[in-house]
């Protein structure tokens, strides 16, 4: 088979790339990196092709400025873009945060910024999968990963599915929690994606939910992630939130918490990439694949372990997480583990293309699963996914204090994709004005307003 990627050149893409090759190589005959700028081909875009040759795979990976060179007879795939790149991202948040909201590159209103600059070119990018590689299946992890998603599923005319590593990685925290073997762990999970619950998690067959909203005082010390909730919320809940409802949940302690840090995680992760795209250069300058690997390999650790500090703690804590990452000496090839959106991915392609079928949440639509939500309204659900496709398992555990909060998201959602397909200014602003975290529509008019004049280009189509 062959994989395709858009967005070949990301910064997380070596790290996918890698575990695509451990993980799941002799899948593959080629691995297409498409990556139109030309500094990410050499940094980035390198690393990726020169881990192949590392592996014991060369060749396996390529690389082109060529979409339609990448999507020709691929069989699968992989669209992790970021339409105005790391500035993008920083504008999105800064709009925001200046009149005190939540300033998020997926929730609030910047989500809705970056989702209406991205629907578009990524509608483009389906036409022409539907010409060059029709029977195709497109992974989508482009944030926001449900909203793009559900514009895929109503316009895109290819097959799709939306991946997120934030439900499976917060379920494997709370079975390291209870010192379960993941295998032994069973769930129900259910929402939209960057706004889902769990509840319902057992041990080999054992429910131990009650356990741990009992102990969820001793759970949020766990991880800094679950510490973003106060118990007695979650255990009225009756279910676990994943991070990102933490938006929703205490949207000022966020917003006083960015303002502590004196940098969103926006601006942190500019730096941070602008010091990996330079460790990659000068790995390459003076040693080979594995010095580019270890000096991309650190800067990653420091993201992943910094990941929601500044939003939830008012500090990012990059210094402990470098020292950390420093002692434990350079990260190997061979090594590394496998995890994250990469090895979502991996479940769903080999689900989808052996006999092996499993259990993976996922972003598909919602057909009777959530039976308050509309049927063709993409929601991030539990799924068996299975070479005839991908089937979402019976919900019955949406705590009745969230259902309002979804289907207000959803509409939402709905309408800000119907606003970037048709080009509406004004249906924009209805949609931005539908956001929980947007108090209004005078307060969308002006967001909009600013998106518009910042992002220039990339939002000049709206009329």
């Amino acid at each position: 088979m062959k994989l395709a990627v858009l967005g070949g050149g990301g910064v997380r893409m070596p790290a996918f790339v890698r575990a695509v090759l451990k993980g799941g190589g002799e899948l593959f005959e080629e691995i297409a990196l498409f990556e139109p700028d030309p500094f990410r081909r050499q940094t980035t875009g390198r690393l990726s092709v020169e881990l192949a040759g590392a592996l014991g795979q060369p060749g396996k990976v390529t690389l082109t400025a060529d979409v339609e060179e990448a999507f020709t007879d691929a069989d699968f795939v992989f669209s992790a873009i970021r339409v105005g790149g790391d500035r993008g991202r920083v504008i999105d948040e800064q709009v925001a945060l200046r009149r005190g909201l939540v300033g998020q590159e997926t929730t609030g209103p910047g989500g809705a910024a970056m989702a209406l600059r991205t629907i578009p070119v990524v509608l483009g990018y389906c036409r022409s999968l539907a010409r060059l590689a029709p029977h195709a299946v497109l992974i989508n992890f482009t944030n926001p990963a449900g909203i793009i998603t559900q514009a895929i599923s109503l316009h895109g005319g290819v097959r799709a599915v939306g991946v997120c590593d934030t439900p499976g990685g917060t379920l494997r925290r709370l079975g390291e929690f209870l010192g379960a073997d993941w295998p032994s762990v069973s769930y129900e999970y259910a929402g939209l994606n960057h706004l889902g619950w769990i509840s319902s998690l057992k041990v080999d067959g054992e429910e131990r939910m009650g356990e741990l909203l009992a102990r969820y005082d001793e759970v949020r010390a766990f991880d800094h992630r679950f510490a973003a909730f106060e118990t007695a919320t979650v255990q009225r809940a009756g279910a676990i939130p994943t991070e990102y409802v933490f938006y929703y949940t205490d949207p000022q302690r966020y917003v006083r918490g960015v303002a502590q840090a004196g940098s969103s995680r926006g601006q942190d992760v500019v730096r941070l990439n602008e010091e990996l795209l330079a460790g990659i250069g000068r790995g390459f300058e003076k040693g080979d694949v594995n010095d580019a690997w270890a000096n991309y390999s650190l800067v990653m650790g420091v993201r992943h372990d910094t990941y929601m500090r500044t939003d939830t703690e008012g500090d990012n804590h990059q210094g402990e997480a470098r020292e950390q990452r420093g002692s434990a000496g350079p990260a190997q090839l061979g090594t590394a583990e496998i995890g994250g959106y990469e090895g979502v991915a991996l479940r769903v392609i080999n689900g989808l293309s052996s006999e092996r079928s499993g259990q993976v949440i996922v972003n598909t639509r919602n057909g009777h699963t959530v039976d308050w939500l509309a049927p063709d309204d993409v929601v991030e659900v539990a799924s068996l996914v299975h070479q005839g496709g991908i089937q979402p398992l019976a919900v019955t555990g949406v705590p009745r204090s969230a259902r309002g909060l979804v289907a207000q998201v959803k509409e939402y959602e709905r309408a800000l994709v119907d606003a970037a397909v048709s080009g509406d200014a004004g249906l924009a602003e209805q949609a931005m004005a539908l956001n929980p975290l947007v108090p209004g529509t005078t307060v969308a008019r002006e967001l909009l307003a600013d998106y518009r004049q910042e992002h220039g280009a990339d939002l000049a189509y709206l009329h």
